[in-house]
Formats: C-alpha cells, sequence, structure tokens
C-alpha cells in the first residue's frame, strides 16, 4: 500500500482514493476537491436509484456504496484525455495496482456459482460486496471491493477457516453476480430441494415410464417466481432477443440469442423445468396442463420507464416441452431511420421513396435482418397528425399510437389479403404489410400502390433484386409491377467490434480475395496489399466473441426506366443486378466491407453475415 493511501479502521475513505486518483494523473487536484464537496450529493442519488432512504442506517442486506461507484456515478473527464470519463473499473484497478492486489474481471462462466453460496450468506455477501470465486482446503478467494473491511476479514477466518485471498474487482460486478449466483440460481436450488423426489421423469423417452399420476408442480411457487423473475432481467440487461429453455436427457439448459448469436447461459435440474415453464405460461396466459399441443402467448411488462413485450411459444420435443420467448425491446426496435446504419447516399434514396404519395416499397431480406425495425423507422419519419397510416401485422410487433395496426387472424379467415382489403376502405395514406405471402396479398398490394396509396411491404429474399423476380412469380402482372415499383431495400445486420478488447491489423492477400476485392487494384509500388481492419479478442464483456451489439448494412436498388424495361421484359435477377450495379448500386456484401474499412465490424463478420454478389 502506498503510504499516502490512508485508510480508516473499516475501509478506504472517499477522499483517500482522490488523492490516489490525482497522484495517479487520472483526474486533476481541482476535480478532486470538487468531487469530495459533491460526494454526500451523488451517494444520496446512488442511495434512491437503490431504493434507500438517505441517511438512514444501512441494513444487513443492503451494501454501502463504494468510493468507485460515487467517483464513476460523477462522470469526471480524465486529466489526460477529456474526451473520456473515469469508470467505475479504472478507479478499481488503480486501486489494485496501488495495493499491490489482483484485479479481475468477473466472467460468469468462468466462475462455480456454487461455492459463492457455500461459503457466504447472501446479506453477509451483499452488505460487504464479496463474492467467493475459488476455493482449496485452506484457502478462499474472495472478490472484493474493500480489502480493508476488517469485518469481512474477521468473519471469513471464524466462520469459514480458511485462509482469504482478496482479489478486486467493481462493485458493480460483485452485485450483479451476487444477484445471479444467489439469486437465480439460489432459486433454482431450492425449488429442486423442493420438488426433488416427487416427480417422476416422463419426458425422457429413453427411460421406462411409470403409469402413474404425476402431480403438477405449483405454478405460483415462490423459489420458481424469483427465478423467472431473475431470467427475464438478466436477458433484458444482456440486451437478448430470445430465451430459450431446452429439455434434454438429464437436465435443461437456457440459451439466449444474443446479438444474433446463441449463448449458453444457466443449466436447470430437470425436475425444476416443468414449473419455470409452469410459471411463464401463466403470466402468457396460456394453458398450463397442455403440454403436447404447440402453444403462443404475451407477456408485456415494464423495463424502467419503457413497456417491453414477451412473445412466448412453445412445442414438445423429444425430452419434454421445448419454450422460447422472444424479447420486443423498443430500445432496440424502434430507432431513426439514420440510424440504422445506412450510407448518405443509401439514406438519401430510402427518404426519397418514402416522400413519395404513392407506390411500393419492399424491404427483403432473411429472419432477422432487421426489416422490422426498419419498417418502423420508416414508418416513424412519415408519420403526422395529417397522414393515416394503418399496418397489418402479424402479430403486432411493437403498438405506437401514431399508427393504426391490425392483426392478423387467421383462425377467423383475417389474412394478410382479406385485411388488406378491408384496409384500403379505411382511407389510408400509407399501408403497411408486414409479409407479403401469396398470390392475393401482392396483387392487392399493387394494386393498392396503383391506386394513389404509399405500400410498405416485406419479402423473404436474399437480394434486392430477386424481390422483383419474386413478385412476378407470385403472379404479379409485370406492367403493374413496373408502374408501382419504387425502390427496394434488401438488409443484413453485422455485429461491431468490441471497443474493450479491440485491436487492429491487417488482412491477408488470400482474406483479401475471399472478400472478392481486387488485390492488384490495392498493390502500390509492387508491395505486398494490405488492409487495415479491427477485430475483438474476446473479454467478458462481449462474452469471448470479440464483438458486441448489431448495425445493419443496406442494398438500396431505386427502380428507373432502365429497371422498368426489365422488369417488364420479366428478365432474371442476375440481370436486374447487373443493370442495378452499373448504375451505382452498393451490393450487401460492399456495404459489409465499407464498414469493415471503417474498423466497425470484422473480416469473419462480412463472410459469415453476405455473400458474393
Amino acid at each position: 500500500m502506498l503510504p499516502s493511501v490512508s485508510v480508516t479502521a473499516q475501509s478506504l475513505t472517499f477522499e483517500a482514493v482522490c488523492r490516489l486518483l490525482v497522484q495517479r494523473r487520472l483526474i486533476t487536484q481541482e476535480q478532486a476537491r470538487d468531487a469530495v464537496v459533491r460526494e454526500d450529493r451523488e451517494r444520496a442519488k446512488l442511495l434512491r436509484a437503490r431504493g434507500q432512504r438517505p441517511g438512514r442506517k444501512a441494513m444487513s442486506t443492503e451494501a454501502v456504496i463504494h468510493p468507485a461507484e460515487i467517483l464513476a456515478a460523477m462522470e469526471l473527464p480524465l486529466a489526460t484525455e477529456q474526451e473520456k470519463k473515469l469508470t467505475e473499473k479504472m478507479v478499481m484497478e488503480t486501486l489494485a495496482e496501488a495495493l499491490n492486489l489482483p484485479f479481475v474481471v468477473l466472467d460468469p462462466l468462468k466462475i462455480d456459482a456454487k461455492l459463492a453460496p457455500q461459503f457466504l450468506s447472501r446479506p453477509f455477501a451483499r452488505r460487504h460486496t464479496a463474492l467467493v470465486i475459488a476455493a482449496t482446503e485452506t484457502t478462499v478467494t474472495v472478490a472484493v471491493a474493500d480489502p480493508y473491511n476488517r469485518a469481512l476479514i474477521d468473519d471469513l477466518v471464524t466462520y469459514v477457516k480458511r485462509r482469504p485471498i482478496f482479489v478486486l474487482a467493481t462493485p458493480t460486478d460483485i452485485q450483479r453476480l451476487i444477484t445471479d449466483f444467489y439469486g437465480f440460481r439460489g432459486a433454482v436450488a431450492a425449488a429442486e430441494e423442493q420438488v426433488a423426489g416427487g416427480v417422476v421423469d416422463i419426458g425422457n423417452l429413453e427411460r421406462y415410464v411409470k403409469l402413474k399420476r404425476v402431480e403438477d408442480i405449483e405454478a405460483n411457487d415462490q423459489h420458481i417466481v424469483n427465478a423467472v423473475e431473475y431470467l427475464l432481467h438478466y436477458a433484458l440487461d444482456q440486451r437478448a432477443s430470445d430465451i430459450h429453455i431446452e429439455p434434454q436427457r438429464e437436465q435443461s439448459i437456457v440459451r439466449m440469442r444474443i446479438d444474433g448469436v446463441l449463448h449458453k447461459v444457466h443449466t436447470l435440474p430437470k425436475v425444476v423445468h416443468p414449473a419455470v415453464l409452469s410459471r411463464i405460461k401463466m403470466l402468457a396466459r396460456m394453458d398450463i396442463a397442455e403440454k403436447r399441443r404447440p402453444q403462443d402467448g404475451r407477456i408485456k411488462t415494464e423495463r424502467g420507464n419503457r413497456e417491453v413485450e414477451l412473445r412466448v411459444s412453445t412445442i414438445s420435443v423429444a425430452f419434454g416441452e421445448k419454450m422460447v420467448i422472444r424479447v420486443f425491446d423498443p430500445d432496440n426496435v424502434l430507432r431513426d431511420l439514420g440510424d440504422l446504419g445506412m450510407t448518405d447516399r443509401q439514406l438519401e434514396l430510402a427518404r426519397s421513396f418514402l416522400a413519395r404519395p404513392n407506390g411500393l416499397l419492399l424491404v427483403t431480406g432473411p429472419t432477422g435482418s432487421g426489416k422490422t425495425s426498419s419498417l418502423y423507422a420508416a414508418l416513424r419519419t412519415i408519420a403526422s397528425p395529417e397522414v393515416n397510416i394503418v399496418t397489418i401485422e402479424d402479430p403486432i410487433e411493437i403498438i405506437l399510437d401514431s399508427l393504426n395496426q391490425v392483426a392478423v387472424q387467421p383462425k377467423i379467415g383475417l389474412t394478410f389479403a382479406e385485411a388488406l382489403r378491408h384496409v384500403l376502405r379505411q382511407d389510408p395514406d400509407v399501408v403497411m404489410v408486414g409479409e407479403v405471402r401469396d398470390e392475393d396479398t401482392a396483387a392487392i398490394a399493387t394494386q393498392a400502390a396503383l391506386t394513389g396509396h404509399l405500400v410498405l411491404a416485406t419479402l423473404h429474399t436474399n437480394d434486392a433484386a430477386t424481390a422483383i423476380t419474386r413478385l412476378l412469380e407470385l403472379g404479379v402482372d409485370p406492367f403493374v409491377l413496373s408502374s408501382t415499383l419504387v425502390g427496394v431495400i434488401a438488409q443484413r445486420l453485422v455485429r461491431l467490434v468490441c471497443g474493450d478488447c479491440r485491436i487492429e491489423t491487417f488482412l491477408t492477400p488470400d482474406q483479401l480475395s475471399m472478400l472478392g476485392l481486387d488485390i492488384d487494384a490495392l498493390s502500390a509500388s509492387g508491395r505486398e496489399p494490405q488492409l487495415m481492419v479491427a477485430t475483438g479478442e474476446g473479454c467478458v464483456k462481449c462474452r469471448g466473441t470479440g464483438l458486441v451489439q448489431r448495425t445493419g448494412v443496406f442494398e438500396v436498388l431505386a427502380v428507373d426506366d432502365k429497371i422498368r424495361k426489365l422488369v417488364i421484359a420479366r428478365s432474371a435477377a442476375k440481370d436486374i443486378l447487373a443493370q442495378a450495379k452499373h448504375d451505382g448500386l452498393m451490393t450487401l456484401r460492399e456495404a459489409a466491407i465499407k464498414k469493415l474499412g471503417k474498423g466497425l465490424t470484422s473480416f469473419e463478420e462480412v463472410l459469415r453475415v453476405t455473400v458474393e454478389a
């Protein structure tokens, strides 16, 4: 420990941490004095955010606010780099270096979640911000935020009876894993203990089935309620778009699709699986007793100040009932048109399409390519009190007050085509058709565009040119299509390079060739062709993938006279694409390479998401 870093009998003081940061030139002397003055006010804000009353003595189950949390909340500019802010991680790394202790970034996938509850109670761990992350017969490795906490040291020595080895971690990370390990996993363990022995395994088709009555697990069991709550909160924190709860032979696994890729995040005991599904079914107003037929349901909840919708689907598989929950978070779905990832030219074209009083605009791409976000962004661009916008969706993704949204209901005969017929009698200015699936929908959509409406619709095709030939295959008259179609937007989603583990590198000639780039054009003075790009080494934030969050890559095809002639002639998609490229079309692959060159995405991601045109 540095002599100038004074500590109290219990913990590091806020003033001592500020002095250390000044010594290490992370903040200035003036910033430190200002921070000391603001300390009480910022501490009170953090306490209120946690639901605690400032000035009241903390209960045994409540964590003490750490100086690093207060300093991070102040968002102080760094002394040497004003554009960067002081973070909790920077403060704890500096403390670790000064105190000669290791600093660790806690990765829940690499820590045995069963260890922590064996050594420390949840209230004790929460109060002292301490988490056991490893143990031997004589020692316990404890991640702490304050290694001078005498009460923690004494209790570890007295009750655990093992020598504590301290490592530093951020208070936020420690508290988050306490919630995870003691919360979801603790609730699951308690539920397993409660129901173990009372359930006969009827999901494993490879085992002998005892023909006796099996009592259903109570759906309102408190441990299961807690486990489901933790699971949903964790999914929202991780920006998951889908939650998969899958029964296997000996256990169940929980996987979450984050940034388009599935990650295994939890393992459930097999006896707990039916109870978890029953609880979610009850929330989604589904039939709890039905376990063989597929079911669908919806859950609406709040996250902060915004409404989040969860769409639930179940189906019977080999070892039981599988459930998938699709998460529709407005923060991810509702975005402005300019934030989707288009180039300036593509954005200009898209806005020109939307400015048309009538015509047909197609958005194409496979499932999960971001078509919904693009359509909502487009509709929000043109929404106003003077415009009547009607959408036909299956189902309605996000409810917006500025739109009149109709849900398709095939059970009562309300298909896309039938709904579109009735919508056209509602005096619409703009109509959005969730998906063109059949000849009737395609015909009515093009007729609506021909009679003075702006129609937006989606198709499942791989590129923009193929969307035109798909409509022709669905029986749309080529003369009508050439008169109504104003543009086609094809899209994909690519993951972005993680900022925490980002490094720069050069592509090899073979990699450049795989991208379809002209190696000779990239060569200069006979030197080996080089293109600097970014990649991620993998860290906790990106779950070891090197990539986090996503942006769109687009192919925007404007229908001009040359394209119209090809449509009337029923030309092949490759001929339409060739003409569009000759006129300046940027293909999906080229748009992705452009983002690669800017260091936004990786070489592997470009190859994964796009194919060479």
